[in-house]
């Protein structure tokens, strides 16, 4: 019998994103039993939702993926809404989780809860050397306490409760919603409208010259199952590829891609964010046997790809 033949599993935000793509390796594990709650029965911010749902579902394993995210811009324009709600959200649904019983639950935090100017690859140890960048300092800071949360009620209540750190994500399904996506949603539909329409210009916030890490969502979907699976340590997990590239050469690629020939103008009055962004990804190797599978060319050909085919 495998391991989730017999579980039952909730996912938060498991409609999203990356919730998706996790609910759909479970499936394809042989889990039966998946909880997805949706939003509007079950508001997380809110902790009589929380405490319903964890009555009503009485699940074995909680993976909480449920966040309120967005872009460099979402994140200036709502810091309070984006400290406040997943704060919330998070200390409510690894308490509640803890006090129904809950076998184990996978906190996922974010890369954003690193400090500013932290050494290059991103080693765990370093996530308390300084301020994240400031842009999206409130959503990393909210989620880095899901960390401490995580350890404290190990420590106290003997919880397992386990905290990972994926790259920027990408992939199908991905939000491509200018006021609220992230970088490689937005180049694409920048790219992939200026072609349709035209256009021998796209405009790009920054200079360019800013670093980043990205992580196909099926492969962080995998890093998150192997750690429910293997993993029950308190120490923080980072999931990526190790690999850097800056925005300038990111949007390149999706130019080419796209078929985009033209002018990239850079917005130099628009923020670049945190300067550098790359993970130390042995702890996840060792720990668990994760190494992302899917190289950015090949991720980028088929999130295009799937864009054009919804008609972007």
């Amino acid at each position: 019998m495998g391991y989730w033949d017999t579980r039952r599993v909730l996912v938060t935000g498991g409609a999203g994103f990356l919730g998706g793509a996790v609910v759909e390796k479970l499936r394809a594990r042989g889990c039966r039993e998946v909880i997805v709650p949706r939003s509007r029965e079950y508001n997380l911010v809110e902790g009589e939702a929380v405490r319903r749902l964890y009555r009503e579902a009485h699940p074995d394993l909680v993976i909480h993926l449920a966040a309120r995210v967005g872009g460099i811009g979402a994140n200036r324009d709502n810091p309070a809404r984006f400290l406040y709600e997943n704060l919330m959200m998070g200390v409510q649904v690894i308490d509640e989780a803890y006090r129904a019983g809950v076998q184990k639950c996978v906190a996922i935090g974010t890369v954003c809860a690193y400090p500013k100017f932290t050494a290059v690859p991103f080693n765990e140890q370093a996530l308390w050397d300084g301020y994240p960048e400031e842009t999206n300092a409130p959503y990393g800071l909210a989620k880095k306490m899901l960390l401490v949360q995580c350890q404290a009620y190990r420590l106290q209540y003997g919880f397992n409760a386990i905290y990972l750190l994926p790259a920027n994500l990408y992939g199908p399904w991905d939000s491509f919603d200018l006021h609220v996506s992230h970088v490689i949603p937005a180049v694409i539909r920048k790219c992939v409208e200026a072609v349709r329409e035209g256009r021998r210009r796209v405009d790009m916030w920054g200079t360019g010259s800013a670093t980043r890490e990205f992580l196909y969502v099926d492969d962080a979907a995998e890093g998150i199952l192997l750690a429910a699976e293997r993993y029950n340590k308190p120490a923080p997990v980072n999931l990526g590829t190790g690999a850097e590239i800056s925005i300038a050469e990111l949007v390149r690629m999706i130019a080419n891609l796209s078929g985009f020939s033209g002018e990239i103008h850079w917005d130099a009055s628009k923020p670049d964010g945190q300067p550098r962004r790359c993970l130390d990804v042995s702890r996840a190797e060792k720990e668990f046997g994760f190494r992302a599978s899917v190289s950015l060319d090949e991720g980028l050909r088929r999130t295009v790809e799937w864009y054009r085919q919804q008609g972007g």
